[in-house]
């Protein structure tokens, strides 16, 4: 029997343009400064600064082809992921768990709604993604949900304030994609 307590059947929902404040703070908490520590996907050690801001989340929740998913139990905002159609595929971004609530299973469903939005909502057949490179345990994490590693890599935007200070000089993206 785990000591975890349970949290319910996840409820979700495209997020509207009230939502914005909130999922700047949860996108946020899960990535940078101390906050994000308690849990398991914290970039804190490759970066300072910002992980996004409201510009940028309102951008992608009014988008014409972007959305932002929100995951809800017992009512409260426990994730979020970022999906968006690419025209070959869907592409899936901002995945977020609240750190505290890390390593429960939530991050899957997460995942397993933001494919299903790919699938069923932009009829598209593939997922793709951009993960640091310099972040091992999350490109596994991905692996194991059947995401691939491709040959291709994207630059990371060292002098754009919205996706952060780097701490090292060698960051990039690896691109990783899926079939659905």
């Amino acid at each position: 029997m785990s000591d975890t307590p349970s949290l319910g059947s996840l409820v979700f929902r495209d997020a509207t343009r009230a939502d914005v404040d909130a999922l700047v703070a949860l996108i946020e908490s899960a990535f940078r400064g101390d906050a994000s520590r308690a849990g398991w996907t914290t970039e804190a050690d490759l970066l300072d600064g910002q992980r996004t801001d409201a510009e940028e989340v309102g951008a992608i929740v009014c988008g014409p082809l972007s959305r932002m998913r929100m995951a809800f139990a017992d009512g409260q905002l426990v994730g979020c992921a970022r999906v968006e159609d690419r025209g070959d595929a869907g592409y899936i971004g901002m995945v977020s768990v609240s750190p505290t609530l890390q390593a429960r299973g939530l991050g899957r469903e997460v995942l397993a709604d933001a494919e299903r939005v790919i699938r069923g909502g932009l009829g598209r057949s593939k997922a793709r993604m951009t993960v640091i490179g310099q972040r091992p345990e999350l490109i596994s994490w991905y692996e194991r949900r059947g995401y691939l590693v491709t040959d291709k890599r994207e630059e990371f935007p060292c002098c754009n304030p919205r996706a952060g200070r780097p701490k090292r000089d060698d960051l990039y993206f690896v691109v990783m994609e899926r079939e659905l």
